[in-house]
Order: structure tokens, then sequence, then C-alpha cells
């Protein structure tokens, strides 16, 4: 709005006479301006060039909304952008439908806790015919440790679909729609997602899944500033995508140790000065995400994956609209499974924390070993 033309304002024909003889051609060209440098440029009265410079504000700056009319037009955005539903109630009621399509979700934890799980049934959802509510679309999914598999997938489909999978030819068709590639390099990557754009719309792409992004970056042994210049082309890339054909994109991510003497907050973590005390006295007890600060703040949704005393959780983390809330679930031949619907309410600095305890790295189900 600033690059408004003055004479498209609608000013009185006299002052844009003499905006326009003072080659004052945009908004930006006036209010750069304080009032009094106007009136000697413009050699008139302060209360007519007052007058002027409040019509090209009005005309210029944004209306005021209130708190309630922005959120009310976020989730209006939300619902018709659309979410891709992870067959987990309770998860999909506090993410406003599932899956959020134009932004980037991110699924962080420990080796073995589910995230690929997870990342299978997605793809799975999404292939499916709407009439089973899938989207009934191709998936690209970019699986960057070999940790993809076509039979379990359509183990989760005949146990969570049997109608579906027992049709003839189905599973087939299922399995025809994940696309499925395998860089082995940071450069094989970044080929693949310059080619990702072209293949969305042809191919009828509804999801795109990265599994997983500090996997590459930790085989090219890219550290510090290059690391940081790394990921930043990469993260806006995907927003890229993601915002660019409006489909929810998924990207997984390791954890590592972190030090004593290491911190792990980010602005949006508030941690009261009791928490802070807390925390750094239990640090070593904690593991943290690989990709870093920057990456945090890239992502809108942050699905933390986690193991306390056997027991695993689905932490949402991060998301503008949803509450901190824990799930405890258990994998099943069927997929993920929540242990309950309503979740656990945990705020401040422990929805940010990632424990592993007392799971194995491998579990199996039927006949199918699962990461």
């Amino acid at each position: 709005m600033a690059n408004k033309l003055l004479s498209e304002m609608g000013l009185p024909k006299s002052i844009a006479y003499i905006f326009s003889a003072r080659n004052l051609i945009t908004a930006k060209d006036v209010l750069s301006l304080t009032e009094f440098e106007l009136m000697e440029l413009l050699d008139v009265d302060l209360a007519v060039v007052a007058s002027a410079v409040a019509h090209i504000s009005e005309i210029t700056c944004p209306p005021y909304q209130t708190a309630l009319s922005l959120l009310e037009q976020r989730v209006q955005n939300e619902r018709m952008a659309g979410h891709l539903p992870t067959c987990l109630k309770g998860l999909d009621n506090a993410l406003c439908g599932g899956i959020p399509f134009g932004v980037v979700t991110e699924l962080v934890g420990p080796a073995g806790i589910g995230k690929t799980q997870f990342c299978l049934k997605l793809s799975l959802l999404a292939s499916l015919p709407l009439s089973y509510g899938g989207l009934d679309g191709s998936v690209i999914y970019i699986d960057t440790e070999s940790k993809f598999s076509s039979r379990r997938m359509i183990e989760m489909g005949y146990n969570s679909f049997p109608e579906a999978f027992h049709a003839e030819g189905m599973a087939q068709e299922m399995a025809g729609r994940i696309l499925v590639l395998r860089p082995t390099s940071l450069s094989e990557f970044t080929d693949s997602l310059q080619k990702i754009r072209v293949s969305l719309f042809q191919h009828g792409v509804k999801l795109l899944i990265i599994d997983s992004m500090a996997a590459l970056l930790a085989g090219e042994g890219v550290q510090g500033p290059q690391r940081q210049h790394s990921l930043g082309w990469h993260i806006s890339f995907i927003k890229s995508v993601a915002e660019f054909s409006r489909i929810p994109v998924v990207v997984t991510n390791q954890v590592r140790s972190q030090s004593r003497d290491e911190t792990s907050h980010y602005s949006f973590q508030e941690l009261s000065r009791v928490d802070r005390s807390e925390a750094s006295t239990n640090l070593d007890s904690h593991l943290v995400a690989a990709l870093g600060i920057h990456w945090a703040h890239a992502v809108s949704i942050r699905l933390v994956f986690e193991s306390r005393s056997g027991q695993r959780f689905i932490k949402l983390a991060k998301s503008p609209l949803s509450p901190p809330l824990a799930f405890p679930f258990n994998i099943t031949s069927s997929g993920i499974s929540l242990l309950n619907d309503d979740g656990v309410e945990m705020p401040g600095p422990e929805i940010h924390t990632i424990h592993c305890q007392g799971h194995s790295s491998i579990i199996t189900v039927g006949s199918e070993m699962m990461h």
C-alpha cells in the first residue's frame, strides 16, 4: 500500500498538483517526510499538509482489527486450507482437524520411537480414496535413511481399513501412489526438492514427507555457520513448497544429547526463574532436537515423540492455535494408537523436553521390524 499512487487517492486537485510538481508520486514519498519538511518543500500551510497526510494515511494504512477478529480470520483460513486427519481423535481435535495444509509440521524424537510409523500412516491416509476419509492423491516420500516399508504400510492398511484393502487391486493401487525418493547426499536432496515443484501438479501430490532432514546433514558433516546457511535455504524452500501447493509437509528431525552448559530455550518457550533452575539441574537427562534453534522457529507445528518409564508420548509442543498437550500411545499392527483422546495439558518447559527412558530402539509387530 505504501507504493500506492497519490493520483489514485482522491486528493483535492490543488494539493495533488503540488505533490506532482515536487515529484512526490507515491504514499511512501509523502509519509517518509515529516509535516514540517512537507511544509517547506510544498510551501503550504501546516493545516493543508496535516489534512493531506491524514487522508493519505487513512487510505494507505490497514484498518484496525481486534484480537478476536484476527483469531476468527485465522481459524477460517485454517478451515479453508484444510487438514489431513491422522485418525488419532485426540490429536486431530487438538490440531483443529489434523495436519494442516500449507505449513511445515515437524516430528522430533529419538530413533525407534514411532516417527516413521506416523509418516507411513499419513502416507496411507493421503492416498486413500475420499470415500474412506483420504485425500485421494499421491505422496512424495523422501526417504533419506531407507526406512520406508511398503510392506508395513500395507499391513497398516489391511488392519485400519479392511473393507478397502480387501478389494481386489486396492493394495497395489495405494502403494503405486507413493513416490519414494532416496537421495544419498545433500546435493541429491537439493536436486530432488527442485524437481518436486514440477511434480506436485503433474502427479496430484497431496502430501510431502521428508524422513529425515537431520540424517542428510549428519552424513555431510555440515557444522557451524555452513550448517545454518544450508538449513536456512532448505527450510525456506520447503516452506515455499507448502505454501505454494497448499499441501501438508511433514519433516522428521532426530535428537542429540544436551550438555550441562547448553540451553535449548527457544523464544516460543516461556521459562520462569524456577523453571530455568530446574531445567539447568537436569540438562544431562534431556535430549534436544538435532537441527537447532533456526529450524525450530521455522516450523509451524512441532510434535515431540518421547518415552518415559517405558510409556511413549506424542507431545504437541508448538502450534499457533493448540494447547500444549501430551498423548500416551502404543504402536500396533494398525499403526500408532492413542491410549486416551483427552491428553494431558503440560505447560512450562516440560512440553519441550525430550525423554528417552525405557524403550527399545526396534519393536516388532507381526513379522515387520519398525523404527
